[in-house]
């Protein structure tokens, strides 16, 4: 049941904290919030983003602010697109195809949160967040005739970029330096996944040669409190990034260099901020606004072709010149027959940007009300001294370098490189001057593990509301390829000689039973 808390009493609350902890002064990175209070970090969203539902639907509801803007039927219409399954010819859930990554946002996103390990990878199956990476292991760059998100499914006549049933995810045991074994003798295990593909698993030509492929797994992450993270000013992102080279950490040099950006979201200006990688800048075009399209393959008003590979035309000459393709294409898709060549009808078919819209602009503006719109779960038992014991230790390791606690939205006046919205567009919910508590830095670090992500930069994070996992997407599940399965895992695979939380995980390792399971408490608690 949800608890809904009166705003005046809550305001009084958070100007009333006076529980205050200090920081670690070894820190590199010094904790931004050395004294905030118990009640104000309970508000993990702030006063606008934050729902204190704790039950297993904690992750999908509106924030205060859609509320107060009379958003919340936008709200519920945009919902129906992330959990309704896309089919060709039902709208106004219509797409899917000629190929696609899922029918569905939620089957990546279980419960609205982290996609879950899997043994196998198929689309079909549930709460499979992965999304396959295939690149180049000599420029780290994606291969160019699959897409980057390659699609496993298609409609007929056409034949999907990969078959699926031919990749085979294997979980391997790994021992770390430590024997994974804690001073005081308490163990634990650590997996990982090897993901191998025959080169007869792909439809398309490749553009390399088979030999230089290399094949990850990427997971999803939780989408609730992408607004308020959107909402986050750029000049503090870069503000970070600057306390951060000046307190000697290694930043990558893609993103960050000699003070600055080296590069910013399609040369707008904009910092990247979302998606392991920061391939994505505003959330006005970040990851929700463009799966709505290339997942299921649903076309809008700006976006008005196919997501096939990022080489288009490598599938399209495929497909074109397959003759079973050829056999049944006007079958499926008599009005394109008007040259009555079926390959180039097809090819033609595949790479046109004039297509018919399938998801109207108002069921667009729904989908990015409900997208901006999610809150996040408040923070719980924060003064059970146990959890109190935690917080502090999560401080004195220097976890709260990476993963820094709170930030302070700005204006919201948000963009949209695609120029669909426009500055502080009444439409969608804002979240103007909150304190929020995401634990992260926004920042992508290295923790050099094995198998580990492409080109071996990851984004920190958000730590808020994980704890909530199990009840709400039904594992515990962490790090990008899911290869955690619980808080110690994901703690100690940060260990690495090599990786950039290596001291953390040192002092640690040094903690008692109590302080360790106080640590992990405290993590489940925000």
């Amino acid at each position: 049941m949800e608890i809904h808390v009166n705003m005046k009493k809550a305001t009084i609350l958070l100007a009333a904290a006076t529980i205050c902890f200090c920081a670690c002064h070894h820190d590199p990175t010094p904790d931004p919030t050395p004294a905030a209070g118990v009640e104000e970090e309970t508000y993990a969203g702030g006063l606008l983003g934050t729902t204190f539902n704790q039950s297993a639907s904690a992750y999908e509801d509106p924030t205060p602010a859609v509320e107060q803007a009379g958003m919340v039927n936008e709200f519920k219409y945009g919902e129906f697109f992330f959990e309704h399954t896309i089919t060709q010819n039902n709208p106004p859930f219509n797409g899917l195809g000629p190929l696609y990554v899922r029918s569905s946002c939620e089957s990546c996103h279980p419960g609205y949160g982290h996609g879950r390990r899997m043994e196998r990878y198929r689309a079909d199956d549930w709460g499979n967040g992965y999304l396959l990476v295939v690149y180049n292991t000599q420029t780290d760059a994606y291969e160019t005739s699959v897409a980057g998100m390659p699609q496993t499914k298609a409609v007929a006549p056409f034949k999907p970029s990969i078959d699926e049933e031919k990749i085979n995810i294997a979980w391997l045991p790994y021992t770390d330096e430590w024997g994974n074994r804690f001073p005081d003798g308490e163990t634990y295990s650590l997996i990982y996944p090897e993901v191998t593909i025959p080169e007869d698993a792909f439809y398309a030509p490749l553009s390399v040669d088979y030999g230089q492929l290399g094949f990850r797994l990427e997971s999803t992450i939780g989408i609730y409190g992408t607004g308020l993270l959107d909402a986050i000013p750029d000049d503090s992102l870069k503000a970070q990034y600057q306390r951060e080279q000046d307190a000697g950490a290694t930043l990558n040099p893609a993103i960050w260099g000699g003070g600055d950006w080296a590069s910013t979201y399609g040369n707008t200006g904009h910092p990247k901020r979302f998606t392991y990688a920061l391939s994505r800048g505003p959330l006005q075009d970040a990851a929700g606004a463009n799966a709505i399209w290339n997942i299921p393959n649903v076309t809008r008003s700006d976006r008005r072709n196919h997501y096939l590979s990022l080489n288009k035309s490598i599938y399209a000459t495929a497909a074109s010149q397959d003759p079973e393709v050829q056999a049944d294409f006007y079958r499926y898709f008599p009005e394109w027959n008007k040259t009555g060549n079926p390959e180039t009808d097809i090819y033609n078919y595949l790479m046109c940007d004039t297509l018919p819209v399938e998801m109207s602009d108002q069921d667009y503006v729904n989908f990015m009300v409900w997208h901006r719109g999610l809150a996040v779960p408040a923070a719980r038992n924060l003064s059970d001294p146990t959890v109190q014991r935690g917080r502090q230790l999560f401080r004195d390791m220097g976890c709260a370098t990476c993963h820094r606690p709170s930030w302070e939205t700005g204006d919201d006046r948000f963009t949209d490189p695609n120029g669909f919205f426009v500055d502080a567009d009444a439409r969608l919910p804002r979240y103007p001057h909150q304190k929020i508590w995401p634990y992260t830095d926004m920042v992508q670090h290295r923790l050099f593990m094995v198998n580990d992500i492409r080109t071996g930069w990851c984004r920190t994070t958000p730590l808020w509301g994980r704890g909530l996992a199990p009840i709400c997407s039904g594992h515990a599940d962490r790090l990008h390829d899911c290869r955690a399965r619980n808080v110690i895992e994901a703690i100690m695979w940060h260990g690495s000689a090599q990786s950039d939380a290596r001291w953390t995980v040192e002092k640690f390792r040094q903690l008692s039973k109590e302080d360790r399971d106080a640590v992990v408490k405290f993590i489940n608690a925000i």
